[in-house]
């Protein structure tokens, strides 16, 4: 007998503009005979002003990787499920799901939602829309989020036909998922941004459907895409064609692209934000001590690792040793204290407490300079570097960013003190910066991760394989196949121990310098309701109004 499961669904928008969310100035008072009726007073204005910070990389929700895209991807796509208030996943396109008796093969029905231009959303969207992520042509950069489903990575790697994938349309209205293994948080998958449909019939006429605001724009979520000025501003109004547009509180939101932390702030304590810091900019560092004194600042936890990247093929840090001795040589504890100071705990480990309670302790001692220069030493004989000068120079890089800038001076610093080493600091702005960390042109370069869905596998499986989200060039057997063994053992306390003995491997190897486990972090108008920060960061302006 099928398990069905069924959510209920309540959903709402957000929106913004350039114009003030304060309520219209009153006229002179009138007597007492003459005052208006309560319900004569003016409205708030329902426009959000928030700031996306940087150029979205990509408005297509198949290929985007970055937070700046899928902050926007959030507010105008909506996926089979969508992640509630209770960071739970809900119905959303799909109205029912049934699940078979050995949770391999889900059955979605879907309801009768529309594209913003009217058309119906069908299965075959669905459809067409994973079957372009595993195109390996396509260069989808997420393509391993679909390796649940059944054959998947073998269709991706060229291995199986496409027409062997564990997806069937039944009709516009079914449609059917095997998965390789039970996956208990499938339900979850299916709200991040990969698995969105995608309008098939524009897509396939018009491959750039998605690079600028216009009538190709289609999307399906609670707002639609009215005007994109690249690298100044998206604006995003409301959805009369979303299914529950009743919902939708919102008529506009406005998202600049500032991306100084000061301009932002300065902005919204001048009124032209509606907030400032989370879900895809931060607060300053010198203004959270006041900001928490006014009783202003939000911090949330959230499932997020704030690190720095090993380009592994690039010397010295192809040697292990010298990973190790640059990871062990940094004092986190002085970083979060002094610097960032937004209740971050220090980090010698990749999957954050919320996941992994044990992980508050981590997997290696912090500040440990002994051992770094221990280890520094022996990599140096390894290589054959007879003293520091003869090793390549160093370069540190990092998105141009005053809170980066502070980090990476802070470390510049403490690798000179501790390891006797010359390192030159260089930054970029964001899309530049990340597109040569992805061609791999860096040394040793900031990045970090904020989880797309609540496991711990999510943080390790982007270290499986090269390629993909995994920028280090990194790889090892045994790691990939703890990470397979893990997908077929049913028993979570079995499943969790798997994992962590994957993550010993991975941190002894060090791809990745590990520095502290992030919150969200924000502040935002006291008129502003109902935005919903989610334990994995993002935001969600669908529930949000002004009051």
């Amino acid at each position: 007998m099928a398990l069905s499961v069924g959510f209920a669904t309540v959903l709402s928008a957000c929106s913004q503009s350039a114009t003030s969310n304060q309520q219209t100035q009153p006229a002179p008072q009138p007597s007492a005979e003459t005052s208006p009726a309560p319900e004569q007073a003016a409205k708030p204005a329902q426009v959000l002003r928030a700031n996306n910070f940087s150029e979205p990389t990509n408005l297509n929700p198949n290929a985007a990787t970055d937070i700046y895209s899928n902050n926007v991807l959030l507010q105008v796509f909506e996926g089979l499920t969508r992640i509630n208030k209770e960071d739970k996943p809900e119905n959303a396109i799909a109205q029912d799901i049934k699940v078979s008796d050995d949770l391999t093969t889900y059955t979605f029905t879907l309801r009768d939602a529309k594209w913003s231009n009217g058309d119906p959303v069908t299965a075959n969207d669905f459809d067409y829309a994973w079957r372009w992520v595993l195109n390996s042509k396509n260069g989808s950069e997420y393509a391993y989020m679909l390796y649940y489903i059944k054959n998947a990575e073998k269709v991706f790697k060229g291995e199986l036909p496409a027409d062997q994938l564990g997806v069937k349309v039944i009709d516009d209205k079914t449609l059917e998922v095997k998965l390789e293994n039970p996956t208990p948080f499938f339900l979850e998958l299916t709200a991040f941004s990969t698995y969105y449909p995608v309008h098939s019939k524009t897509a396939k006429a018009n491959p750039d459907w998605y690079k600028n605001a216009g009538a190709d724009f289609i999307s399906d979520g609670p707002f639609k895409l009215a005007d994109w000025k690249h690298k100044d501003k998206i604006v995003l109004e409301k959805n009369e064609n979303y299914w529950d547009a009743q919902s939708v509180k919102l008529d506009k939101i406005e998202l600049n692209m500032i991306n100084d932390t000061n301009t932002e702030l300065s902005m919204f304590e001048g009124g032209e934000l509606d907030m400032a810091g989370a879900p895809v900019s931060s607060i300053p560092f010198d203004a959270m001590t006041a900001l928490k004194d006014k009783g202003v600042l939000h911090i949330k936890p959230k499932a997020a690792t704030y690190w720095y990247e090993f380009n592994v093929d690039k010397k010295p840090f192809n040697n292990k040793k010298i990973r190790q001795a640059f990871a062990y040589a940094i004092d986190r504890k002085s970083i979060v204290q002094n610097i960032t100071q937004g209740g971050e705990l220090p980090a010698t480990a990749i999957v954050p407490p919320t996941m992994f309670p044990e992980n508050e302790q981590g997997l290696f001692k912090d500040n440990d300079v002994e051992t770094a220069k221990k280890l520094l030493a022996e990599g140096m004989k390894e290589e054959g570097y007879a003293s520091i000068d003869k090793m390549p120079a160093i370069t540190l890089s990092y998105n141009t960013d005053d809170a980066q800038a502070k980090i990476a001076q802070a470390v510049q610093d403490m690798w000179s003190k501790n390891l006797g080493v010359s390192v030159k600091l260089e930054n970029q702005e964001w899309n530049v910066y990340y597109d040569a960390i992805r061609q791999g042109n860096y040394q040793v370069a900031r990045m970090g991760w904020t989880g797309d869905f609540n496991d711990p596998i999510n943080f390790l499986e982007i270290f499986k394989t090269k390629g993909g989200n995994n920028h280090t060039n990194w790889e090892n057997k045994q790691y990939m196949d703890l990470l397979n063994k893990s997908a077929t053992v049913q028993d979570p306390a079995q499943r969790k121990a798997v994992l962590q003995d994957a993550e010993k491997i991975f941190i002894d190897d060090m791809p990745v310098l590990p520095f502290y486990f992030r919150g969200s972090i924000y502040t935002q108008s006291e008129k502003l309701k109902d935005v919903v920060i989610s334990g994995m960061g993002n935001a969600q302006y669908k529930w949000a109004y002004f009051e």
